[in-house]
């Protein structure tokens, strides 16, 4: 798991831009369910607690997911929020992000 985290924290915090729209999700009240497509990752909200973070393919016009993992929302937030401050982006919370 720690392996794949820190791969998506590398390919997806690179950007203020990126990290409000994920950070945005992650925080919303409104989105209980859903998908948010990152540039290689895909970060799927199960419920407003718990998510699962994957890598997807599309080989031969089909979806294909290898490797994933589930975090809960505080250890997700935790994890970006700490990468996005090495970083000296500005970190939201959650009454920016609704």
């Amino acid at each position: 798991m720690r392996e794949i985290l820190s791969s998506f924290l590398e390919t997806e915090i690179t950007d203020q831009e990126y990290y409000d729209g994920i950070i945005q999700f992650i925080y919303s009240a409104n989105i209980r369910y859903g998908e948010y497509e990152c540039n290689q990752f895909v970060v799927k909200k199960m419920d407003l607690t718990n998510f699962i973070v994957f890598e997807e393919y599309v080989i031969d016009e089909k979806r294909e997911i290898h490797q994933s993992f589930s975090i809960s929302k505080s250890s997700l937030i935790r994890a970006i929020n700490k990468c996005a401050k090495k970083q000296g982006f500005l970190i939201r919370n959650f009454e920016w992000a609704n």
